[in-house]
């Protein structure tokens, strides 16, 4: 039976395969350590490989050059250079070359050992959890558990799994539930539904320790960009890709594509904007002449995360090139400031009617749109969730109005917390950003429920910020008026507020 059938059945929903194509460049059976069925292995025999897989990863990281693993017994690059040439000719960059930008923490490095330490435990428990939810996710119930206290978590998280093609799916509470690993657990659980594991031959362990590099080189400290936006990214992109009009034609490489893109599109962020890094003469700035400063140094990273963890290092060489490039032109087309050059190409497309999904070139650029899409779709979710996400990215630009004024740097546009509110701030972005791209998407999915819904969303929470603003406005006034503003009229405006 051919794989794409195994995976993907002739009966599935908006799922057809087109004659004559091949479902991988070169035979499942001539894969290195490929073998029919599924591998069962106990839960003691799990965590021992996973205690031996991170020993030697600690021995890589005690290693006196870190770059990128070119093979078994080599490391290549040179300590001088934060950017790493593989054998497929792609610069990558090595993990943690550029940290997260913290002025606080520059002469603070007293518990440096301390930190590291904790983060070695955190990632062999995130191991042992993903293990058991992983068996008990296939229906194998433990002899013993690992975590009694969490077996309701558990339930509970492969519950909210079953409908994560759901538009209202709540990922803050899917963090919580996952002890703060929803990235690696979604992931690892997208790659199963859509059969890209057994397509790919990846192997399970290197899979999920890739995914824990990715998710920890999120910075948590980060209010907007860090690794449940990034879920949240990739929780969308998977709706999307299930829309008919895209899902008949896409291949599993397009799929995988989609989801690796979205999960490590704002990978290493440092908080700050691509401003920021310019007039601060910072080496990524120098490093990228300017041009899409961070959404290469996410690529690159991305890049140096798959050739460390050997993820694809079983596919032939032409194919890991061609994944490194795809993925480099998806996270690149998620600079905002080339928002209107995919506008502009979108709407031709689709005012010429001349979109033609069989073509590679016609698909990859609709999985641009879509990542698109997905990055900037917090103002069409549901109103609670789509609130936190705007007072998160919000507080992001405040963060960086502070740095700017402290180091007496011109402060950038949006995060100035005494001018740029709020409701001024989602507005804005919402009528000249969201709205053009979401009704051209709609467009071209045909009005599908889920474009539909998230419109609907979009209007409304537009119509409760303009409310807010509203509200905000008259009692500036009013405060004006009358030198402030009583405790009865503060607490009128507060329950008025709350959605």
């Amino acid at each position: 039976m051919p794989v794409l059938e195994r995976f993907f059945p002739a009966a599935e929903p908006g799922r057809r395969r087109r004659t004559g194509e091949e479902p991988m460049p070169f035979p499942m059976g001539s894969l290195p350590g490929y073998q029919q069925g599924t591998l069962a292995w106990d839960l003691p025999e799990m965590i021992k490989m996973v205690k031996l897989v991170w020993k030697s990863k600690g021995e890589l990281r005690g290693a006196k050059h870190r770059g990128v693993l070119e093979s078994e017994d080599a490391l290549s690059g040179s300590a001088g250079d934060a950017r790493v040439r593989g054998q497929t000719g792609v610069l990558s960059e090595r993990r943690g070359s550029y940290p997260f930008i913290d002025f606080r923490l520059l002469n603070n490095t007293t518990l440096s050992g301390e930190i590291g330490t904790k983060k070695k435990v955190k990632r062999l428990l995130s191991f042992q959890r993903y293990f058991h939810a992983s068996r008990l996710l296939r229906g194998i119930v433990p002899q013993a558990s690992l975590y009694l206290l969490d077996e309701d978590y558990l339930g509970q998280a492969r519950h909210m799994l079953s409908k994560v093609g759901m538009w209202d799916f709540d990922i803050f509470l899917f963090d919580r539930l996952t002890n703060g690993n929803s990235l690696v657990t979604l992931l690892c659980h997208l790659f199963n539904v859509h059969g890209l594991i057994h397509h790919f031959q990846l192997d399970m362990v290197t899979l999920h320790r890739f995914l824990v590099m990715v998710q920890e080189d999120y910075h948590s400290q980060n209010p907007y960009h860090n690794a449940v936006h990034a879920a949240d990214v990739t929780q969308a992109m998977h709706c999307y890709l299930r829309e008919p009009k895209l899902a008949n034609f896409l291949t599993p490489s397009d799929v995988m594509l989609g989801l690796l893109a979205a999960a490590a599109h704002d990978v290493d962020h440092p908080g700050v904007n691509q401003p920021f890094l310019i007039k601060t003469k910072h080496h990524l700035a120098s490093l990228y002449q300017n041009v899409s400063v961070l959404e290469n140094h996410h690529w690159r990273s991305t890049i140096g995360m798959l050739r460390e963890s050997r993820l694809l290092a079983h596919l032939p060489k032409e194919v890991t090139q061609d994944i490194e490039q795809q993925l480099g032109s998806l996270i690149l087309a998620t600079d905002i400031n080339r928002q209107n050059e995919f506008l502009i190409r979108l709407k031709s497309h689709l005012d010429n009617q001349d979109l033609r999904l069989e073509d590679a070139q016609d698909r990859h650029f609709m999985l641009q749109i879509a990542l698109k899409c997905a990055d900037i779709c917090n103002p069409c979710r549901l109103w609670d969730l789509s609130k936190q996400w705007s007072e998160r990215v919000c507080e992001e630009f405040y963060r960086q109005g502070d740095l700017e004024q402290k180091f007496e740097l011109e402060i950038s546009p949006l995060c100035n917390q005494q001018k740029d509110t709020i409701p001024s701030i989602q507005i804005g972005f919402m009528t000249y950003i969201v709205e053009p791209l979401f009704e051209r998407w709609a467009q071209f999915t045909g009005d599908t429920p889920l474009s539909e819904n998230m419109l609907n969303h979009l209007r409304r929470n537009k119509a409760k910020w303009r409310s807010l603003l509203h509200k905000q406005h008259s009692s500036s006034r009013s405060n004006d008026h009358s030198g402030q503003v009583t405790d009865s009229q503060e607490q009128t405006l507060n329950e008025e507020e709350t959605p």
